[in-house]
């Protein structure tokens, strides 16, 4: 994954055209770096789930 495809995804997350993606733990530090640099990032939640894998997914409401 490049910083470009992580950053189409969190469009597309936020458009409502994704209703989640998962990123896989090689790209974890990747994904949360571009995630971060974003001024709507605490509209963005991610659950960690088995073996390094998170799932993000879109909030109307940022979280605190």
């Amino acid at each position: 994954m490049t910083a470009e495809e992580a950053n189409i995804q969190l469009e597309q997350l936020k458009n409502g055209e994704l209703k989640e993606v998962i990123v896989e733990k090689e790209d974890f530090d990747l994904f949360r770096g571009v995630l971060t640099g974003r001024e709507d990032f605490k509209h963005f939640r991610g659950i960690a789930g088995h073996y390094g894998r998170t799932v993000y997914q879109y909030l109307e409401e940022p979280r605190s």
